[in-house]
């Protein structure tokens, strides 16, 4: 496994309970400040695997990014039972809600 899929994983595995964060902020602190997209290939084909928190992670718009798949739906029902709350326009509040990482190691 390469350092920044390491690293990816261990971020997303420590995002708490009732926070999110971005595709973007786990690339950057995972390494790639140009990543988000890999960072969503790796949710992709890891989460169950590594029994990742996916439904953590959202946009830089701070919504939902929608799938064909439907899971998007899945992913708010999941993230409201932890207590996030979404605005009118389906946007996550960033002010209560935004989770961090912490420096690497």
């Amino acid at each position: 496994m390469d350092p920044f899929t390491r690293r990816t994983i261990e971020i997303i595995s420590s995002i708490p309970p009732g926070k999110v964060t971005t595709y973007l902020i786990v690339a950057t602190a995972a390494g790639n400040h140009c990543g988000a997209r890999q960072v969503a290939r790796i949710l992709h084909s890891s989460s169950e695997k590594y029994r990742l928190p996916w439904h953590r992670v959202v946009n830089q718009k701070r919504e939902i990014s929608p799938r064909n798949s439907g899971s998007h739906v899945k992913q708010k029902q999941m993230l409201e039972a932890e207590g996030i709350v979404f605005d009118g326009d389906n946007r996550v509040n960033f002010d209560l809600c935004l989770w961090l990482p912490g420096p690497g190691p």
